[in-house]
């Protein structure tokens, strides 16, 4: 990072970050609600196949590249000769992604066939084949973001990853719209879906030359063989890369051990391919429920990198420790407080967003995902900050493994109930490793007795609440024509008060002080009504 950016300006542009990101992941989570009501649980399946196989290589190229670009050009900027280093790294780079981006192309282009036979379902080779064309972007799009963020720039890049998902996510839908209200074809449907996220990232690309051209080139690196070594360059963004959005590939991974397994063994077992397709559709609307649950932990992740960056390089003070304390009790927080209020309003919640209450128990099991997930994002990013990448990599890799045998072992005999308990409990096993590898590391308590007594006096609150008032509603039952009309009101209802409940209780009990809420992603409001609350006589 430049010297002339200054750290008022990198916080800036980490915050604008921070507020794209959470955009993003809204936004993505919120599109799969109408999509599924337009295509039906078997379209949703149709998608779901696809979409990890996608999203694996934009989470790689976004996240991790970019990410690991930028650094590299900021510790170039800061030797002697850096405008020959820069060129080198870029040069390097770009063409060493340009080779990736071929390979994997190739791989799902002409495998395409092959890999959803692999799935058990030969229709979904022509929606690879189309996915595959994302691959060709990675050089540009890691390039351009790269270079923005090593200069501190982090406007264009915020502006177009919201761009990006927004044209993705209209052309998804309109596309949805348009084939089944002719064709109604679910195949031609997840087509559109995947062409959309193609054309989603053509679009993030123009945006970003848009606004390199008004500043500069991120291309105008001399193109003459340079004497820089080659592999160095290419080990270090491989490693940073992989290691810097590993935590966001672990769910993906994990969707494309689903996308494998899940279907096939089910229909191996003797379930109907119809019926297992619906189940598979069902089991993925937890996707979406814990990607709304993940809003909070996800920009808390995003926020830390650059404030455990920062502290951990200043010599006076307290240094990363109050910070790593605070995100632990956040993320734990928020985390649980989602992950159990789903659970408990997840008849409402499911018929509400898709229409109707199939697999209730399955996806309350998926959802139990959020509470070690909130920990696993927040923990690589705090191990990030620090430097550490190198452990949580083994682990999330393990993580991985474990996944596919928990798979194997659990869903012939439970079908998707296996899997969502086998992503449940590896998660948590992932979680609980990083944890103490954190502090193992930094010899730091990240929470006292009396916050983890207090956080289960919020949630049995929260559960009594909310359980006390549904009784309530019960009696009103049926007085709506419309059942989906009915459990979104009475779904509303209970999620504001036990959100309410649990809230009041966090800010009465001082979980986190009015000061620590100031670090945490729009948490202005809740300090004042903490101080407000622990006024009251």
């Amino acid at each position: 990072m430049p010297n002339s950016i200054g750290m008022k300006g990198y916080m800036k542009g980490a915050l604008l970050l921070t507020i794209s990101s959470i955009i993003v992941k809204v936004m993505s989570a919120i599109y799969r609600v109408p999509y599924q009501n337009l295509v039906g649980d078997a379209g949703f399946y149709i998608y779901q196949q696809v979409y990890p196989f996608i999203s694996f290589f934009v989470a790689w190229t976004s996240g991790g590249f970019a990410a690991a670009i930028s650094k590299m050009l900021a510790d170039a900027e800061l030797s002697p000769d850096a405008s020959r280093k820069k060129s080198a790294i870029s040069q390097t780079v770009f063409l060493y992604l340009a080779g990736l981006s071929l390979f994997f192309f190739s791989l799902l282009f002409f495998g395409a066939n092959l890999l959803a036979s692999w799935m058990g379902d030969e229709e979904l080779s022509p929606l690879l084949r189309t996915g595959s064309f994302v691959t060709l972007f990675m050089p540009f799009l890691a390039l351009m973001k790269g270079a923005f963020q090593s200069r501190g720039e982090m406007a264009p890049v915020a502006k177009a990853q919201v761009f990006e998902q927004f044209i993705r996510v209209t052309i998804i839908l309109a596309g949805a719209f348009f084939v089944m209200a002719t064709s109604r074809s679910l195949y031609a449907a997840g087509h559109m879906a995947v062409l959309g996220t193609v054309v989603g990232e053509v679009a993030g690309i123009v945006c970003l030359f848009y606004f390199a051209k008004k500043r500069f080139s991120p291309f105008s690196f001399e193109w003459a063989w340079t004497r820089e070594k080659k592999w160095p360059i290419i080990k270090e963004v491989t490693l940073l890369s992989i290691s810097i959005s590993m935590s966001s590939l672990l769910l993906l991974c994990f969707q494309l051990i689903d996308s494998f397994t899940v279907y096939s063994l089910m229909v191996e077992s003797g379930m109907n391919s119809q019926l297992a397709k619906e189940t598979k559709g069902i089991y993925d609307r937890g996707q979406s429920l814990v990607q709304l649950g993940l809003v909070i932990a996800s920009s808390l992740s995003v926020a830390v990198v650059p404030i455990v960056a920062v502290q951990s390089k200043k010599q006076a003070g307290r240094g990363t420790k109050p910070f790593m304390q605070l995100t632990y009790r956040a993320a734990l927080i928020f985390g649980v407080a989602a992950s159990l209020g789903l659970v408990i309003v997840m008849p409402y919640v499911n018929e509400m967003l898709f229409e109707t209450n199939s697999l209730q128990n399955v996806l309350s099991i998926y959802v139990l995902q959020i509470i070690p997930l909130s920990i696993i994002l927040t923990f690589t990013a705090i191990l990030q900050g620090l430097g550490k990448l190198k452990v949580p990599f083994f682990i999330l890799s393990g993580a991985i493994l474990l996944k596919g045998i928990g798979n194997l072992i659990l869903v012939p005999f439970w079908n998707v109930q296996g899997s969502a308990l086998s992503s449940s409990t590896v998660l948590l096993i992932a979680a609980i490793l990083l944890i103490a590898y954190l502090k193992k590391l930094t010899q730091l308590q990240l929470a006292p007795l009396h916050f983890y007594i207090k956080l289960a006096g919020a949630s049995l609150a929260m559960t009594l609440a909310v359980q006390l008032s549904d009784e309530c509603f019960e009696r009103f039952s049926g007085i709506m024509a419309n059942n989906r009309m009915e459990a979104a009101v009475f779904g509303f209802v209970l999620i504001a008060i036990g959100a309410f409940v649990f809230l009041t209780f966090v800010a009465k009990l001082r979980m986190l002080s009015e000061k620590e809420w100031f670090f945490i992603p729009f948490g202005r409001r809740m300090a004042a009504y903490q101080l407000w609350l622990n006024k009251r006589k």
